[in-house]
């Protein structure tokens, strides 16, 4: 009992000094109850360090079974409007930003962009207007860029 009440004072010592009048089994069911809150706590921070750093099996399972290998882009032209859907994992943020530049550099004007969260995995669809000049080259033009950027120099 003697050791107990050692480990109770060890794992919350202010514990005592605030309730010294405190009967001994109260105080055991305070360090009880604050040692399940530890436990809770300590699996809320294992769930948020594996979300962080993208282990959660649920959405790699999803992802690979829907057969996409992420970053994934699909650009879609419908005469001088473009469409393009960019697929990325949530640390991967930076790659709309950059997409939305290539755009802008290309000449293309934006029009809409929006997204969509489902686990780990964004959907950015962005609708821009081409050049009514030249829009079948310009079209592939950007889809050669935002290609090699998306999957490299393959």
């Amino acid at each position: 009992m003697i050791t107990l009440c050692t480990v109770q004072f060890s794992i919350r010592p202010f514990l005592f000094s605030v309730q010294e009048a405190s009967s001994l089994p109260d105080q055991l069911e305070e360090a009880t109850n604050y040692i399940k809150k530890m436990q809770i706590k300590l699996e809320k921070l294992k769930e948020r360090r594996d979300f962080t750093n993208g282990t959660r099996l649920s959405s790699d399972t999803d992802t690979a079974s829907a057969g996409l290998r992420l970053p994934h882009i699909d650009i879609q032209e419908r005469g001088s409007a473009l469409e393009v859907v960019l697929i990325t994992k949530s640390d991967c943020q930076f790659m709309f930003t950059e997409t939305i530049r290539l755009l802008h550099e290309e000449g293309a004007e934006v029009v809409n962009a929006s997204f969509s969260v489902l686990g780990e995995t964004i959907f950015h669809t962005v609708h821009c207007k081409i050049g009514e000049s030249a829009p079948c080259s310009a079209a592939a033009r950007i889809s050669e860029k935002l290609k090699k950027f998306v999957y490299g120099d393959n």
